[in-house]
């Protein structure tokens, strides 16, 4: 049985404040202005230079969360720690498969796509308010 890092407390709620906020307002905003984003994409798309560069930083990002936050007990330090992966594995499929990202968020042109997507970032948004919650509430010591 693995020993509990007493820097993982501490580390967990640095994360989730800056995690929190950021993915709370981004994801809030994506939800409700989804369908106006089709033109962001297709501008994004037009270069092949620039999904390869977002994708990059998203796999540095993600890479920065895997490598300083490599806790897993209670879930606040599972939804950074997931949450990590999934920005590095995000940013890693942008840079090989830009395609299939575009493909995929061209698609949320469709009423269920629309709906699905929507449910999705307004998830993500209650786990950014989580982390929000978490890393900025006043801790008591005793």
């Amino acid at each position: 049985m693995s020993q509990v890092n007493p820097d993982s407390a501490p580390r967990t709620r640095a994360f989730a404040r800056v995690i929190g906020p950021f993915v709370a307002l981004a994801t809030l905003i994506v939800a409700i202005r989804l369908p106006d984003l089709t033109g962001l994409i297709d501008d994004l798309f037009a270069n092949a230079v620039l999904p390869w560069i977002l994708g990059a930083m998203m796999l540095v990002a993600g890479l920065m969360v895997i490598a300083f936050h490599q806790y897993w007990r209670g879930v606040t330090a599972m939804l950074i720690s997931l949450f990590g992966w999934f920005v590095a594995l995000r940013g890693l499929t942008l840079m090989a498969f830009p395609s299939a990202i575009e493909t995929g968020a061209g698609d949320t042109a469709s009423p269920g796509l629309l709906l699905a997507a929507r449910i999705f970032f307004g998830l993500m948004t209650f786990m950014g308010l989580w982390l929000t919650y978490v890393g900025w509430r006043r801790v008591t010591t005793a």
